[in-house]
Formats: structure tokens, sequence, C-alpha cells
């Protein structure tokens, strides 16, 4: 049995702990809200994020941060752009070598860095992990089967993490690859806003299936450009997460694709959701990104300029449309 702390009680935190207590691990979840942290523990459900999921009785509810750090292993599902100032907070409370897994995607948007990269100026004390993959926190929650992305530069470090996550619901496939795989589970969350959009204007499924193909070629682009293998994008991180995130209303960045192209703008979008939907954020890091490196992502910039200059969706699409041709596989 391990001891695994979870911190972060929106939906996928939720649904991490309460796969892991399912399995038969001693599991802690760590809520910076306390009117929701006394709801849980007096309900037995997460009625904000998880409303229909009767949670395991084992899960220890909390608001003490530093009651997280006498865990085996520590889930970090805290949003990305918040996920600094967290570990700020964390960082001081936390043992040498202390293994800590993120479980949020999406890269930094002031410093266009990811969030490996951020967990390890701020926690150097830790073992850092980091886990990403095609999985609903619904369907997590429900003990419905699925498979994710652990990555960590230092194998025996990813392969004491999977020893100690064993749950039968949710099999860990390890890389070392930690660029390849963040960029994978960051960007295609702006490829599936893009598709929601397609979804939304009726453009039909060749369609989608086009942006898909096109989106994981310039998401591959950029990984390759900052020292991540094409590979990678091969498995749960890449192929694996856009099959799910670029397909489904369940999907937060899908939906709010569909959302735009019937009109509804986006701020009123965003004020009507309780949860992050990352690729908003991510859209602006991932243009400035790719622009430092010189890589062409027309994808991207379509939806950077939809999401942050008002440029009209017909426009975004034609221009995509009217791009030269270019090989396959470029």
């Amino acid at each position: 049995m391990t001891k695994i702390s979870v911190i972060g009680a929106g939906a996928w935190g939720t649904a991490l702990a309460q796969c892991y207590a399912t399995a038969g691990h001693d599991v802690t979840l760590w809520s910076r809200d306390a009117d929701l942290a006394a709801r849980m523990s007096e309900t037995g459900r997460n009625t904000d994020y998880l409303p229909d999921i009767d949670l395991h009785k084992s899960i220890d509810i909390t608001t003490d941060l530093a009651s997280v750090s006498s865990a085996d292993v520590i889930l970090n599902v805290t949003p990305a752009q918040f996920l600094r100032t967290n570990l700020k907070l964390l960082g001081p409370l936390l043992r040498d070598h202390q293994k800590m897994v993120i479980c949020a995607k999406g890269i930094e948007t002031q410093t266009h860095k990811l969030l490996s990269t951020v967990a390890t100026e701020e926690t150097p004390k830790a073992e850092i992990a980091f886990l990403t993959g095609p999985n609903f926190a619904k369907e997590i929650s429900r003990g419905l089967p699925s498979a994710s992305t652990l990555a960590a530069a230092n194998k025996t470090t990813g392969e004491q993490i999977v020893k100690l996550l064993t749950a039968r619901n949710l099999r860990l496939y390890t890389t070392n690859d930690v660029i390849g795989a963040q960029t994978g589970g960051a960007v295609k969350n702006v490829i599936a806003i893009a598709c929601g959009i397609v979804h939304g204007l009726g453009l039909g499924e060749s369609a989608r299936a086009a942006l898909v193909t096109r989106g994981l070629a310039e998401i591959a682009r950029l990984a390759v450009s900052l020292g991540g293998k094409r590979e990678t994008l091969m498995g749960q991180c890449g192929v694996g997460d856009m099959m799910l995130t670029c397909s489904s209303m369940t999907s937060r960045n899908f939906s709010l694709g569909a959302e735009l192209a019937s009109g509804k703008p986006l701020e009123e979008i965003l004020a009507g959701r309780n949860s992050v939907t990352e690729g908003v954020q991510t859209a602006k890091a991932t243009h400035d990104l790719a622009k430092e490196h010189n890589v062409d992502m027309p994808i991207t910039k379509a939806i950077y300029e939809c999401l942050y200059n008002a440029l009209p969706i017909t426009s975004a699409i034609d221009q995509i449309l009217t791009r030269p041709q270019r090989e396959e596989g470029e």
C-alpha cells in the first residue's frame, strides 16, 4: 500500500484520489477551498466537480498543505498557471528526494517554460515526474479502464513511481522524454479548441481528422525543437490524448471551441465554467514559444488570433485552407 497525497480537489485531482483509494492505497486529498473540503467530508461527494461520484470512505480530505509532505508520492494537480505559486508554498515542506508527479497540462504563460522546469526550479529537493494521457476525470473516478504516460528524466525514478502508483483501471507507460510528453499534453488542448470549432460549424468528420493529423505534426515540430522526440507522440501523451480530447464534448477545450463557433464570446464562455480550460492560456504560451524557436504552427497561430486578437473564425479557417502545400510528415 502506497501513501499518496493529491494536491488539488478539482475534477482530475478528485478522480485520481478516488482511483488510488479504490485500489487500496492510503490517500490524502488536499483542497485549497475550505468550504469544498468541508462539504466533501460531510456529504462524501465533490458536488462542485464530480457530483455523481460517491467518494471512497478511506480518502482523508484536508486543507493542511503540510500534511501532504509525508506521502510516498505526491500527485500535484494544480492548474498550470498556478503551479509555481503552489510550489513556492510546498517546496519548504518537502523532504529530500520527495517523489512528486505533476498532473497538470500546460505551459507557463509568462516564462514559456514547461511545467517540469517550473517544478525543478521551485522544488529542487523533489524527484519530479509528469503524468499525461487520454483520461476523462468522470470515467477514471468510476473505475473505467484507461492508460497514461509517466514521464521522468531519470529512468529509475520513473520506474519507482510506476510501482508505487498501481491501479487496475489506470495503466502507466514510462518514458524519459519529459519534453515530448509535456508538449503533447499541453498543445493538444489548443488543437482540441480548433476541432471543437470544426464540430460547431458542422464542417464534418473528415475535416476534423485532417485537423488532428496536421495538429499532431505541428506539435511534433515544436517538441523536437525543444529537445523532445517525435516518436514519443505516438503514445498515450500524443495520439492517445488527441483522440480523446479532439473528439468529445466532454473535453473542456473541444466544447469551448464548439461554443466559439456558435458565436458566444470567449469571456461569456469562461464565466460560465467552474474549472480551468487550459487550452486558452496554452494557446498564447505556445504561440509565443513557437515564435521564439521559429517553429511553424499554423493551427495554433489561428486559435491564438481568434482568442486574443478577435480574428473571425471564418478568416482563421480560410488562412489554414489557403496555406501552401507541403509534404506528408513535415
